[in-house]
C-alpha cells in the first residue's frame, strides 16, 4: 500500500510539473501571437494586399508586390526542391542501403541543421555571382535547397511505411522496379508526402536571411526570374528597422499576413495528416 501511494504521489507530482512546463511554453507563444494580431489587425485592408509600397509620409500603400513575390519565390523553390527532395527520399527508401545511400542520408541530416543564412551565402556564390545580379531565381534556389533535407528524410520514412506486400504483388505481376516505386509505392505514400511538402513550403515562406543574399528586394511588381524580387519577410525586415512609425505599423500588418499564410499551410498539413493518409501510414 505504501508503494502504491508513493507511486500515485510521484505520478501526481510529475503531472503537475509537465502541466506547468506546457503553460510556460504556451504563455510566451500566446502573448507573441496576441501582440502580432493586436498591432497588425488595424492595418488590414484590401489596398494593403493589392497596392505597392508608398514613400514615407504618403498615406496608404500596401505589400501587394511582396505578397506576390513570396508566392513567386516559393513556386520557384518548389521547382527546385520538390524533385530533388522527394526523389532523394524515394531512392533512400528503395535503394539506399549501400554506401551511396548512407552518404546521401548523412548529407541530408547535416543540411537540415545548417543555418539558413549559410544556405543563402551558398546560393549567392552559385547563382548571384555568375549572374552578377540579385534575382528571383537565386532566391528560389536558396529556398529550394532549404526544402530538400526535410523532404528527403520525411519521404524516406513515409515510403518505408508502405507495406512490403504491395511491392511484392506489383513485382510478381511483372511490373518493373521503377514503375512499382512510382505508381504503387509513391502513390500509396502520397498523402503523407503532400503533408511534408506543405510543411516545407511553410518553412520556406518564412525565411528572411537567404533572400537578403539572393532575391534582395524590389519596390515594384516583378515577374522576371532574373530580376530582384520583393518578399514579405524582407519587406517586414526593412519596415521594422526603419525609424518611421508608419512603416512600423505596416511591418506589424505584414507580419500578421505572413503568420496567417504560414498558419493556413500548417493547418492544411494537420488536416491531411488526420484525414488524408491511408490507414497503414497513421
Amino acid at each position: 500500500m505504501k508503494l502504491l501511494a508513493r507511486r500515485r504521489a510521484v505520478n501526481a507530482a510529475m503531472t503537475v510539473v509537465t502541466g506547468l512546463a506546457v503553460v510556460v511554453a504556451l504563455v510566451p507563444l500566446a502573448l507573441l501571437l496576441w501582440l502580432v494580431v493586436s498591432k497588425g489587425a488595424a492595418g488590414l485592408s484590401w489596398t494593403f494586399f493589392t497596392h505597392l509600397p508608398t514613400p514615407v509620409g504618403e498615406p496608404g500603400g500596401g505589400v501587394g508586390n511582396a505578397l506576390l513575390g513570396t508566392l513567386y519565390l516559393v513556386g520557384l523553390a518548389c521547382l527546385v526542391g520538390l524533385p530533388l527532395g522527394v526523389g532523394a527520399g524515394v531512392f533512400l527508401a528503395e535503394r539506399g542501403d549501400g554506401r551511396f545511400g548512407s552518404a546521401i542520408r548523412f548529407t541530408a541530416e547535416v543540411l537540415s541543421g545548417v543555418p539558413s543564412i549559410v544556405v543563402g551565402i551558398v546560393a549567392y556564390g552559385l547563382v548571384v555571382v555568375p549572374m552578377r545580379r540579385f534575382s528571383a531565381l537565386a532566391g528560389g534556389v536558396a529556398l529550394g535547397l532549404l526544402m530538400v533535407p526535410t523532404l528527403a528524410r520525411t519521404t524516406e520514412e513515409l515510403v518505408r511505411l508502405v507495406p512490403g506486400s504491395l511491392r511484392e504483388a506489383s513485382l510478381a505481376l511483372g511490373v518493373p522496379q521503377w514503375k512499382t516505386s512510382l505508381r504503387i509505392v509513391l502513390r500509396t505514400a502520397l498523402g503523407g508526402i503532400v503533408t511534408a511538402v506543405l510543411l516545407a513550403i511553410a518553412r520556406a515562406a518564412g525565411e528572411t536571411a537567404p533572400l537578403l543574399f539572393t532575391a534582395l528586394n524590389n519596390q515594384y511588381w516583378n515577374f522576371a526570374p532574373d530580376q530582384p524580387t520583393a518578399s514579405l519577410t524582407v519587406q517586414i525586415y526593412n519596415y521594422a528597422i526603419s525609424p518611421y512609425a508608419d512603416w512600423h505599423q505596416k511591418a506589424w500588418t505584414a507580419a500578421l499576413v505572413l503568420l496567417l499564410l504560414v498558419g493556413a499551410l500548417n493547418l492544411t498539413a494537420r488536416f491531411l495528416t488526420r484525414s488524408g493518409l491511408p490507414r497503414e501510414q497513421r
